[in-house]
């Protein structure tokens, strides 16, 4: 992952970032959750990297530095990336029709009353452009939401939280463009299977298949040598289990049925939340962004378009309070707008949580989180394996104990 520095010559407080390992300790040691990692950096340099707790509580395998963590939705900004660097190419313009590409959304249908069984809907009066996709304002939802009648006709075709097994993207996106989608393309925000679509997109748009375009052209390049789809061989040892917490006590217990699948090589490559990743992997990925696009020679991205995409392009400039149609979401709504991959911060204040205006971040449903802030030139990165997400407060906690560390 690279040298620690003296968290003093980057402005940070020692004592104050070792709250950080005081407050989430007590996590492992009550038993909510079975243990973490934690990164955080300014200006490339590391400023606190620590590790505490078990990976596996039954095996009594600890974490350590190079354990293997699902990220699920954290894989969102990755595709997103990739997609862009497309767009870099001229293939595609945002303002494009995926149908153009993907003509099973050619012919949309959109949900306006009744229920599951007996849905009503009327035409789409804008069709699902790649800017819908990159914002999640395409009117595409996820099942597992359980939020809206159209979640509840996505589980009936059997996407729930995972997909059905016999199915690969090209086939997922044909049951999509099936669907009726949640509200009309760009009049609202919903987090959606939009980013599986963009993968199944970038797949016909690059000719290659999403694993290997993101090999070839992210993770090779970055050095992010244990960013897989699947753990085997030495990767399975390392790799922390998952957990959910007990319904009566609080304590967190293991979750093999979705846990389990991490170790089989999908059928689905799911651009929306399908990776496998270290601290040390995401850390360069993080760098790369921090320094608009380029790390140690190798450029993915035009640092301009590193900060267009970190730019809220939700409609009118609005927040996902005001644009939100409801359901899960891995953020805090009020004063965060939505980029293009990434939320982002347009007024800190409403959430009641320190951060930089222009900080942009995403997690996974896991309780996996980063944070990437070009104004302080901070990153921060928080792996455990707790679902779901919203159990506790941890990105908020890591935010508070971060910026009151900072004292330059």
């Amino acid at each position: 992952m690279g040298r620690s520095i003296d968290p003093d010559q980057i402005g940070f407080d020692p004592a104050r970032l070792a709250r950080i390992d005081e407050h989430f300790g007590r996590y492992v040691d009550d038993g909510r959750l079975a243990g973490w990692q934690v990164v955080v950096t300014r200006r490339g340099e590391i400023a606190h990297s620590s590790t505490y707790g078990l990976r596996d509580v039954e095996a009594g395998a600890p974490v350590e530095a190079d354990t293997l963590w699902r990220i699920y939705s954290m894989t969102k900004p990755v595709t997103s990336v990739a997609a862009m660097m497309l767009w870099e190419e001229g293939r595609f313009e945002l303002t494009d029709e995926i149908s153009r590409w993907l003509p099973e959304f050619a012919d949309l249908r959109v949900y306006s009353k009744g229920s599951a069984l007996k849905p009503y809907t009327v035409p789409a009066v804008e069709p699902i452009r790649v800017w819908h996709l990159l914002t999640h304002t395409s009117g595409l939802t996820y099942g597992f939401m359980q939020t809206s009648v159209v979640d509840t006709i996505y589980r009936a075709a059997g996407y729930d939280l995972h997909p059905p097994a016999d199915v690969d993207l090209a086939t997922a996106c044909q049951a999509f463009g099936e669907l009726p989608l949640l509200f009309q393309p760009g009049t609202a925000w919903g987090y959606s299977v939009a980013t599986d679509v963009l993968g199944r997109l970038v797949e016909v748009v690059s000719g290659q298949s999403l694993d290997d375009l993101l090999a070839d052209r992210i993770f090779r390049p970055l050095g992010m040598t244990d960013t897989h789809w699947w753990a085997e061989g030495d990767a399975a040892d390392r790799l922390a289990a998952l957990y959910a917490p007990d319904p009566r006590t609080g304590r967190a217990i293991r979750f093999d049925k979705l846990g389990a699948l991490a170790y089989e090589k999908p059928r689905l490559l799911s651009g929306g939340g399908g990776l496998l990743s270290t601290a040390a992997d995401y850390h360069r990925f993080t760098q790369m962004l921090l320094r608009g696009g380029e790390l140690d020679g190798v450029r993915l991205l035009g640092p301009r378009t590193v900060r267009f995409m970190t730019r809220n392009h939700l409609p009118g400039g609005r927040d996902l309070e005001t644009l939100s149609a409801g359901g899960f979401a891995e953020t805090t709504l009020e004063g965060i707008g939505f980029g293009l991959g990434f939320a982002v911060v347009d007024n800190p204040v409403p959430s009641r949580v320190p951060s930089s205006v222009g900080e942009y971040y995403w997690g996974g449903v896991a309780s996996t989180a980063f944070w990437v802030d070009p104004v302080e030139e901070v990153t921060a990165l928080l792996f455990t394996q707790l679902m779901p997400s919203s159990t506790y407060p941890l990105r908020p906690q890591l935010r508070q104990l971060v910026y009151s560390a900072l004292v330059d």
